[in-house]
């Protein structure tokens, strides 16, 4: 039996003793005390693993079907977060956290959790030196926060799990938008434990950065905020299943904008955002009759443009691209299967293909300058650091005779950083403020993990994949990058504010479960 039959087989034992026990209600959502976040993640001491957390949904659920859903709709441009500020260089707003019902299926109410009432949540639109303040009122019934994914702003201002918003209680975030930091970002919750929980009832929205003139400003704009969802028979959005922990949650329903296969017009050359904003979804985009002329990544434009014909994006990646028509006539934007080499699902059975949405592309006038930024020179690391992806397989050995909690525990115990689970009151790493540093991340596991870490941006170094190293195609900065199993990446990274930083799998489950470790700088 090799590796993967293995983990398939343990998987499955696991599944079948899930669907035992997954009686909890599709409404009734678990809740926890945040202060089990301190007890010690050891495998050896069981009685300290917090796993209330940890649901196990039916994995035979019915499904709503997606013929009640409205499709081939006008693709809608996202609602902006309107600036209260009347100073220059100013941005001030609100956003308030609220569950809230809403009509996706025709004639069903879905309950979300929303910013301001929208699913995705309004678009953020600042310039490079604003000075932003946003107050965040939570009106749910659990801790939230909202993290600011990619920015460059102080650890105190990034809601980080350590600085929640308590129940029914508001903060004021408070930071200065560096200058050079023009790129596309999102924000969305961390709170300890129900990250995923929270991003798939909702939580998520854009956040563009804006210079007051790049080589790209005279295009005009749109955003597609691509994101997965599942609805039960009612329209609910049930909690997890146990292949949704061990994989990370793909719910069945693909959208752009909160939309099902919308329809989509770009009658000029225009820039295009696209997000992934799935929690553990990967996304091989392709369109029919046009090319993607890659400009941008997660944080700013590249050096120079690059045409391709598909685009990976892992889970949080964004780019910034734009269409060049090979055939007129309306086009489809699809993504196609990618092997991440998943436990207990067989590849036969996942869709190779999956329409998003239809393109009407009317005209392409190429206004594309060859140089579109030059990228500071790569400076001479003085310090290094390394992490390592890997699962602890062992925890699931005999799990068809384990009850309901030890199979939680199991799962609490599975996935690693460094050899260990996360704790909240532990530092894992230190770094030194201004320091340059190279980061050596290597991904010991089956399946593929993407890495992302707060509060700066990161090159690209090399990959040594399959005993062969490699450089990148292109020089660009990143927040979140994948790796694949067996891969090393050789990272540059500088921290620029003092204080505690996360770094993690952004597989949002596997979070959850303690694929995370905190960095300190100072």
């Amino acid at each position: 039996m090799n590796r993967r039959q293995f983990l398939q087989f343990n998987a499955l034992s696991i599944a079948s003793i899930g669907m035992v026990y997954a009686t909890q209600s599709h409404n009734g959502h678990n809740m926890h005390n945040m202060n089990m976040g301190h007890m010690n993640h050891n495998p050896k001491n069981t009685k300290d693993i917090y796993t209330d957390f940890i649901s196990l949904e039916s994995e035979n659920m019915p499904l709503l079907d997606a013929s009640q859903i409205p499709q081939n709709q006008s693709l809608k441009k996202l609602q902006l977060l309107k600036n209260q500020s009347k100073s220059k260089n100013s941005f001030k707003a609100k956003i308030e956290i609220i569950e809230k019902e809403l009509e996706i299926a025709k004639g069903k109410k879905t309950r979300f959790y929303t910013y301001n009432g929208l699913i995705p949540g309004p678009k953020i639109e600042v310039y490079e030196g604003d000075e932003v303040e946003i107050e965040v009122i939570n009106h749910l019934n659990e801790e939230t926060t909202i993290h600011w994914h990619g920015l460059e702003i102080p650890p105190e201002q990034d809601g980080n799990p350590h600085d929640p918003i308590k129940p029914h209680q508001s903060r004021i975030y408070k930071f200065t938008i560096p200058q050079n930091s023009a790129g596309t970002y999102w924000y969305h919750p961390h709170p300890h434990y129900i990250t995923g929980k929270q991003v798939y009832m909702g939580l998520a929205g854009a956040f563009v950065v804006k210079a007051k003139q790049d080589s790209l400003s005279h295009l005009q704009e749109q955003d597609w905020i691509i994101s997965d969802l599942r609805l039960d028979k009612n329209a609910q959005i049930p909690q997890n299943t146990l292949t949704d922990w061990l994989n990370g949650r793909e719910g069945e329903l693909v959208l752009i904008n909160g939309q099902l296969n919308p329809q989509i017009t770009i009658d000029k050359e225009q820039r295009i955002r696209i997000y992934n904003m799935c929690a553990a979804r990967y996304l091989n985009l392709k369109i029919e009759n046009a090319e993607f002329i890659l400009v941008g990544t997660d944080c700013g434009l590249i050096e120079k443009p690059i045409t391709k014909d598909t685009l990976f994006l892992s889970p949080a990646s964004r780019v910034e691209i734009i269409l060049k028509p090979t055939k007129q006539g309306e086009s489809k934007l699809y993504t196609t299967y990618y092997d991440r080499d998943k436990m207990m699902v067989e590849k036969s059975q996942e869709p190779q293909r999956i329409d998003l949405a239809t393109l009407s592309i009317k005209e392409f006038i190429n206004t594309i300058p060859e140089i579109l930024r030059e990228l500071p020179k790569l400076k001479k690391a003085t310090s290094t650091k390394e992490v390592v992806f890997s699962e602890d397989h062992m925890q699931m050995h005999g799990i068809s005779k384990k009850t309901q909690e030890e199979i939680k525990i199991a799962l609490a115990s599975m996935f690693l950083q460094n050899g260990k689970t996360y704790k909240l009151d532990r530092i894992d790493l230190q770094s030194k403020v201004g320091e340059v540093e190279t980061w050596i991340i290597t991904n010991k596991s089956h399946m593929d993990h993407p890495f992302h870490i707060h509060g700066t941006h990161f090159e690209v170094i090399s990959s040594t994949y399959q005993k062969k190293k490699t450089k990148p195609e292109f020089r660009a900065l990143y927040d979140t990058i994948n790796l694949r199993p067996g891969e090393t990446l050789e990272l540059q990274i500088v921290q620029k504010y003092k204080g505690l930083r996360m770094y993690h799998c952004h597989i949002l489950e596997h979070e959850d479960l303690g694929m995370m470790g905190n960095l300190e700088v100072i």
